[in-house]
């Protein structure tokens, strides 16, 4: 009997001495959860003035969240709200989670999805605006919170678009640390590019009819940043050029943004038969890059840079 109770005693000791080493740290987590979920409820209510210049009033941390724009739908889930994310627009490829999420349509979204999907918050854009102010109307009449996100073609704005989206969600030291994350990986590319000694011309190529970006465009300030120079950077948005234009102009470096959707590209370009003095071509320097990451605001767009340096300069920018 004796030795059946120093052997309880000992297991008791043992059992204490787990608890004991263990227990703090255990409850130190529980706490460091419960401060930071107290944190962002303690944001609520939240007002924001959107890109209409709606001052939109959020009462509580939105639980559930549609996004009718791709852009948005990136930030959403770069901020870490995949869980509160239950529907998105059909153009939505990214992340992969993202075509998991109910579509609510394009351009044109359903109203009555929306609705039955019982969103706190729609996060909007101005294009939205544009062509479906009735349905955006009509969701705030349903008691919706809708925040319409600017329409974003520099950085800077993109970075507003991503403040904007992390105040109303309650992430706003989230939604900082991914703009300081971006702004650490421009001032690195910038860094980079002053060992450029002769700027590279580069066309780029949108489509097969020969639009391509000038002033105020993503590529145009990523071909800034990394010094080469934009042919069409004297002109201002996506123009249309014609192929004497671009053959004049004599680009050292062809990019095309289209080519993930047509068939041999390059080869097609390569054999123009107006452009076989271009220097691009006759060195056969003709690449394609994806166009969501140089045209699509959101985090993604530092990935742009990376991609447009690499094939303009692979020399300096690959690793």
């Amino acid at each position: 009997m004796k030795k059946k109770l120093q052997l309880l005693l000992t297991f008791l000791l043992a059992f204490a001495l787990l608890v004991a080493c263990s227990g703090p740290d255990e409850a130190e987590q529980e706490v460091n959860h419960n401060e930071e979920t107290n944190e962002a409820i303690s944001e609520f209510p939240v007002t924001v003035t959107d890109a209409l210049d709606y001052e939109v009033t959020i009462e509580t941390k939105p639980e559930r969240i549609v996004s009718l724009i791709p852009s948005n739908t990136e930030t959403l889930f770069a901020l870490g709200l995949d869980d509160e994310i239950v529907g998105v627009s059909e153009f939505d490829n990214y992340p992969e989670e993202a075509l998991e999420k109910e579509k609510v349509g394009g351009m044109e979204f359903n109203v009555e999805q929306i609705i039955s999907l019982e969103p706190d918050v729609v996060f909007a854009h101005v294009s939205n605006e544009h062509n479906s102010a009735e349905g955006l109307n009509q969701l705030r009449e349903a008691g919706i919170d809708v925040v319409v996100v600017n329409d974003a073609t520099s950085f800077e704005a993109t970075y507003e678009a991503i403040d904007l989206i992390a105040q109303a969600t309650g992430t706003k030291d989230k939604g900082n640390e991914i703009i300081e994350n971006m702004k650490a990986k421009i001032a690195e590319m910038t860094e980079k590019a002053t060992a450029v000694e002769d700027e590279a011309k580069v066309w780029v190529e949108v489509d097969a009819n020969l639009y391509t970006t000038g002033k105020n465009t993503f590529i145009d300030e990523m071909l800034t940043i990394i010094r080469a120079e934009n042919i069409a950077g004297d002109q201002e948005g996506w123009i249309q050029f014609t192929e004497e234009d671009v053959v004049n102009l004599n680009p050292d470096v062809i990019v095309t943004t289209y080519g993930d959707y047509v068939e041999n590209l390059k080869e097609d370009i390569l054999i123009r038969e107006a452009w076989q003095d271009v220097t691009a071509v006759k060195n056969e320097r003709v690449y394609n890059v994806n166009s969501d990451l140089v045209s699509r605001p959101g985090p993604r767009l530092t990935e742009g840079i990376e991609e447009l340096a690499k094939v303009i300069y692979p020399d300096l920018f690959t690793e």
